[in-house]
């Protein structure tokens, strides 16, 4: 049996329809029954829709979000919560802002617990809807906590030149999800800050060898977490960076791949 495992969000967890099929919350709690902790390890926010994913599947565990920038357990049970966030300098923040003014594109700044954006944009709203949240431009000065990471939400076309853009102290990661396929998420953390970093993180935090751990992930945002673990499992939906470094690949989301994955972690 493998102890832990992580599990992104879009296109792993959650499929084409933007839901979880009923049959991966029982299998999910099939593996917890056995003994297995599972974290989400997503690109998204811990709050909104992505809260209760994270809740379903471990309510009182350590979850990752905003691409390892967030490091958060929620308070459960009599737990307190606790964080072992990562966040972005003031100076980082402030330049991202003047390059969205400069450029025109959508960027969106989170803390741990909110998200601002400034601009009033199509995809921005869209995103808002995936989210679970509602959609209110506000003022990024307005955020009451430092961000902890910056997204650009930009056109598939657009994305190879924004990532090769200079971009100094800050890693860029982009990630798709199927119920935005028009859209190419482009996450912001410090540099040194990524799923990998984080996976590490709450693999010790549980005791856990990091080698003794799973991460079933989809897109090229999941790759350095793939590569730090012991099994890494790729959805057949996978892109190429996912797939290159998986040790075993799975059905396509749609078809429960990953209800394949946490039986192979169960070693059923």
């Amino acid at each position: 049996m493998i102890p832990l495992v992580f599990v992104d969000v879009d296109g792993t967890l959650v499929g084409t329809s933007g839901d979880v099929l009923p049959a991966v919350w029982t299998a999910v709690e099939r593996a917890r029954a056995s003994g297995i902790r599972l974290a989400l390890c997503s690109g998204r926010p811990g709050f909104g829709k992505t809260r209760g994913f994270a809740e379903r599947l471990d309510p009182d565990g350590w979850h990752v979000f905003q691409n390892g920038a967030s490091v958060m357990r929620f308070a459960s049970n009599g737990h307190p919560g606790e964080s072992r966030s990562h966040g972005l300098s003031p100076e980082l923040v402030a330049w991202l802002v003047r390059r969205a003014d400069e450029t025109g594109r959508v960027l969106e700044l989170y803390t741990d617990e909110e998200v601002a954006v400034e601009r009033d944009a199509d995809r921005a709203r869209r995103h808002a809807g995936l989210l679970g949240i509602p959609f209110v431009p506000r003022p990024f000065a307005s955020l009451r906590a430092p961000a902890v990471r910056a997204q650009w939400l930009v056109s598939r076309e657009e994305a190879d030149a924004v990532v090769a853009e200079p971009h100094a102290g800050l890693h860029y990661s982009p990630s798709v999800s199927p119920v935005m396929p028009d859209t190419m998420f482009v996450n912001i953390t410090a540099e040194g800050v990524d799923k990998a970093h984080a996976v590490r993180l709450v693999a010790a935090a549980y005791g856990v060898p990091v080698a003794r751990t799973m991460m079933v992930g989809d897109g090229a945002n999941d790759a350095a977490a793939m590569q730090a673990v012991g099994f890494p499992v790729a959805m057949g939906n996978a892109e190429p960076e996912a797939l290159a470094v998986a040790r075993t690949v799975v059905r396509h989301v749609d078809e429960l791949g990953l209800v394949e994955a946490l039986e192979l972690a169960a070693g059923l």
